[in-house]
């Protein structure tokens, strides 16, 4: 093993950032894979192989003891050999004998090949994993490469401390209706980050609530600097979502922070999520005024928390009941999702007749009692 050898192992920590050790561990067994693999098989517990950083070379040797009659040449070795290797040998010893690495055949040679080429592979898998484990949950940039026309799935490019990793946004994670093209640079959610037979899995999505939520910290600075807070996020990818917004600050309203001038914040938004429609709510502690809250755009009469402690009842004007509901019901899906509250809502003409009936009921009651 020469010195440009170790210059390669070099080359490769500094551009792949896999260790020299690691791969001296990696040759030391892809050296004993072709010994085995040039001696029929051999299980090889007396052939060992020493790197030597600093004088740059890679040793392999062979410990055989020394006998009068040899009977395994392969754990053995005669006095007469023994002592060409070291004069001092006697009987008894075990003496070192060198291991030619060039002589080792085609099959062996590839054979250590492969598990060299293995190495470099489970250690870049093992940084990609290291490197977007870290990144679950965030925003990446990713780059469109090509799209399968069969299954509809994307596969991105995605760009990480000048590495480049691919990824596969399937049809389920996409936002319907949304067209993407090749060379189109887009925003993806992490979803999780896997080991997999083939290397890393790197799930990403533009359908999880968590892309919306990422998108307002990066794009509001209220958000970043922990002076409005995020306290859910309902999402029906590509029509509608939802976000609860409050603020630790009473001189800054979250909803106006979130909007941004003119509409700018919200709207830059908006734009990368191809037209997606966002409702910001002001969070309230109240469940009763945040579910009403929650059915925005629709207005609301009255709003009152049912005694289960998890379900409201709430009134509209007539006129707002199919808003509140929305188109095929989801308006009141994605508020009872952003509150965690089941929400009733009934029209405020409904609501009068069922006050009216239940008075004239209890007064009907209380005239009986009475002529008793």
């Amino acid at each position: 093993m020469n010195a440009e050898f170790f210059d390669a192992l070099e080359l490769l920590e500094r551009e792949k950032g896999i260790p020299v050790d690691y791969m001296l561990d990696r040759v030391c067994q892809a050296l004993l894979t072709a010994y085995k693999k040039d001696n029929d098989g051999l299980v090889c517990e007396n052939v060992y192989v020493e790197p030597d950083l600093e004088n740059r070379s890679i040793n392999m040797y062979v410990a055989k003891a020394v006998v009068d009659e040899v009977e395994d040449p392969l754990t053995e070795i005669s006095l007469t050999e023994a002592q060409e290797i070291s004069n001092r040998a006697t009987l008894g010893d075990t003496v070192r004998v060198s291991v030619e690495t060039k002589k080792f055949g085609r099959i062996a040679a590839q054979a250590a090949k492969q598990v060299i080429i293995q190495g470099i592979r489970e250690s870049e898998n093992g940084q990609v994993l290291s490197e977007y484990s870290s990144k679950g949950h965030e925003i990446l940039t990713a780059v469109v490469s090509r799209i399968d026309p069969y299954n509809n799935n994307v596969y991105l490019e995605l760009v990480s401390n000048g590495e480049k990793t691919e990824a596969v946004l399937t049809e389920k994670e996409q936002v319907n209706g949304e067209e993407l093209t090749v060379g189109q640079h887009i925003k993806v959610y992490v979803v999780d980050v896997r080991k997999g037979t083939r290397g890393p899995q790197i799930i990403i999505s533009r359908t999880h609530p968590g892309l919306v939520k990422r998108l307002f910290e990066l794009e509001v600075p209220e958000i970043h600097d922990g002076i409005v807070v995020i306290k859910s996020v309902a999402r029906e990818a590509g029509n509608r979502t939802k976000i609860a917004v409050a603020s630790t600050d009473p001189n800054v309203d979250p909803i106006g922070a979130c909007v941004g001038p003119r509409g700018s914040r919200v709207g830059s938004i908006v734009s990368e999520l191809s037209g997606e429609k966002i409702d910001i709510i002001k969070f309230d502690e109240d469940l009763a005024k945040f579910a009403a809250a929650a059915l925005s755009p629709a207005k609301v009469v009255s709003a009152m928390l049912l005694p289960d402690g998890k379900s409201c009842r709430v009134i509209v004007p007539d006129d707002q009941l199919s808003l509140a509901i929305g188109k095929d019901g989801q308006n009141a899906r994605l508020a009872a999702k952003l509150t965690s509250c089941k929400i009733d809502i009934g029209a405020e003409s409904a609501a009068r007749r069922e006050e009216e009936e239940a008075e004239a009921v209890l007064e009907e009651a209380v005239e009986e009692i009475l002529d008793i």
